[in-house]
């Protein structure tokens, strides 16, 4: 009975093990991208896997996302009919590899195959040349059927090896040039191969731990962010000031345009577009402390020794159709309905407090070649507050202005604007960063009836007759501004006089000056502007002038200063 007891061991031992969960096996997972957030600096791609998981433990790997992706982003949800555990998640590295062209490989090959054929024939021809050779070098008594060739019938030999011969080396000839052409083809195509064989870009292969109390189908879902995509905005305006428009009338559309390189294509997915940064930081700069102090020369250092530097300079190295009965005859078909125009679909908008995003409409695809895929974002109609401003130093031209308030929830990025007046395209503008609330002007051309006109009035010089005498020279301009519409405009003129950061030279503004309605123009010193609302047939009239006064013996030149501008 000894014996029976090692069997009964072994038996509860397996009985034990079938009762425990199995190790993690590896599962491939089969997965999709279901939806894509864009930022205007990276993307959050959503992938969805649906699985059939075993009982207890699996690795479920998710192979081949893109290399730029950010491991720290990596989020996994799920969910199973039965209970399901979801543990650590590790990202694997793949590293970049060569993968040859199947069209060089064939023409190589083709190549090769030719080559053989030709080296058959120029062994051919080589082994008959050798024949003739030994058939011309045996003596004239063992050329004849038994007995020697009569004299007379030798020249005939000779003509016949000969022109065998010379047959025979043209022929070689021949085939050793198509050899040869055919060894540098070989080799372009070799040396083409290795230039243009493609390297499969690094990837990652992200691996999740799951854990199922019974086998059960499960849906996982995979969420990370990855650089090499970004949107921009770009704007719509079109403004209607035509005679059958009741009042002006402005159609503010929205767009967006999404471009990516991230390694992977987006195919039919849910495409949002979202106005917060991704990787412009949590938390505003540190300002770290400034200290200023008085210069000092540095204190020469001795030369260190030439063996030193040698070694410092190393360590730096359905439906069915339905049959119609008979019936009495139809009378006349009624025309056709007029066709109606398209109408162009557009996003929806999710605002938040601090952030907003815009939903695509239906599902889009976005390759990863750089591709733009645009499309409408939000429009708006706005009733604009219109008026005209000039800058008559530089153009004697009034320009139609369109002042709009920002009334959606979501802020209006950076980018151009497409405007368009009375159905007509004006040109290219551009928008900045317009909070929600905010307003902004936009330009819509030139207007016509609104004529400015710019003179000079007077330029007066003293010439100094002593050393040490100072120059003066005044300077005085008039600006006529006139309404030649029908209806009342609101009229600005932008001029300026030159400002001085040097003591000795002062610039002032002459009592004869028309008071401007604005002293400083944003953070243009000298700049100033005049506004007025002009009725019909209504002129009105800016005087301009100042005195300049610097040292006779120092030149003056005039520089103009841009104002310096924070991108946003």
């Amino acid at each position: 009975m000894r014996p029976l007891v090692p069997l009964a061991r072994a038996a509860s031992a397996l009985a034990l093990l079938a009762a425990l969960p199995a190790l993690a096996d590896d599962l491939e997972a089969v997965s999709k991208i279901a939806a894509v957030v864009v930022y205007p600096d990276a993307a959050s791609v959503t992938r969805v896997a649906e699985i059939d998981l075993p009982q207890g433990a699996t690795t479920l790997i998710f192979r081949g996302l893109p290399a730029g992706l950010d491991p720290a982003s990596l989020r996994v949800a799920g969910q199973a009919v039965a209970a399901l555990a979801i543990g650590a998640v590790e990202t694997r590295a793949t590293p970049a590899k060569t993968t040859p062209s199947t069209e060089l490989e064939a023409q190589i090959k083709a190549l090769r195959a030719e080559r053989e054929s030709v080296q058959v024939t120029i062994d051919a021809l080589d082994g008959k040349k050798q024949m003739m050779r030994r058939y011309g070098e045996a003596s004239p008594e063992k050329l004849g059927e038994g007995k020697p060739l009569e004299v007379g019938q030798w020249a005939a030999a000779w003509d016949a090896v000969g022109a065998g011969l010379a047959k025979v080396n043209e022929e070689l000839r021949l085939a050793n040039a198509q050899a040869r052409e055919i060894d540098e083809k070989i080799a372009a195509a070799e040396s083409a191969r290795q230039r243009a064989a493609p390297r499969v870009a690094p990837r990652r292969d992200v691996a999740i731990a799951l854990e199922a109390d019974a086998a059960t189908k499960a849906t996982v879902r995979l969420t990370y962010n990855v650089a090499g995509a970004s949107w921009k905005a770009s704007y719509d305006a079109r403004l209607d000031t035509s005679a059958s428009a009741t009042k002006p009338a402005l159609e503010f559309v929205r767009r967006a345009a999404v471009t990516q390189r991230t390694g992977e294509d987006w195919t039919d997915v849910e495409l949002s577009v979202s106005t917060t940064r991704a990787n412009r930081g949590v938390a505003a700069p540190e300002v770290q402390p400034v200290r200023l102090y008085f210069w000092e020369a540095p204190v020469p250092v001795a030369m260190a020794r030439p063996a030193a530097r040698a070694g410092a300079a190393q360590d730096m190295a359905g439906g069915k159709m339905m049959e119609a009965a008979p019936a009495a005859p139809a009378p006349a078909a009624a025309p056709p309905p007029p066709p109606k125009p398209a109408v162009e679909q557009q996003a929806t908008l999710e605002a938040g407090a601090f952030q907003a995003s815009f939903k695509a409409p239906g599902r889009m695809s976005v390759p990863a070649d750089g591709a733009q895929k645009s499309f409408r974002v939000s429009a708006r109609a706005l009733t604009p507050d219109l008026s005209v401003k000039a800058s008559p130093l530089m153009e004697e031209t009034a320009y139609l202005e369109a002042k709009i308030v920002n009334d959606e929830e979501a802020p209006l990025l950076p980018g151009d604007v497409a405007v368009f007046r009375d159905g007509g395209f004006v040109g290219t503008g551009r928008v900045g960063l317009v909070a929600p609330g905010d307003s902004t002007t936009l330009g819509f051309g030139a207007d016509d009836r609104v004529k400015v006109t710019r003179v000079p009035v007077r330029r007066k010089e003293n010439e100094p007759t002593w050393l040490g005498q100072t120059r003066t020279e005044i300077r005085e301009f008039k600006t006529t501004v006139k309404n030649l519409h029908a209806f009342p405009v609101r009229a600005t003129i932008v001029d300026q006089i030159p400002f001085t950061e040097n003591s000795a030279i002062v610039v002032e503004q002459l009592p004869a000056t028309t008071a401007p309605t604005e002293k400083q123009v944003g953070d243009k010193r000298g700049v100033m502007a005049w506004a007025w609302d002009l009725q019909p047939n209504e002129q009105k009239e800016v005087r301009l002038a100042y005195r300049m006064k610097w040292p006779a013996d120092r030149d003056v030149v005039f520089e103009t200063m841009p104002v310096q501008r924070t991108q946003r």
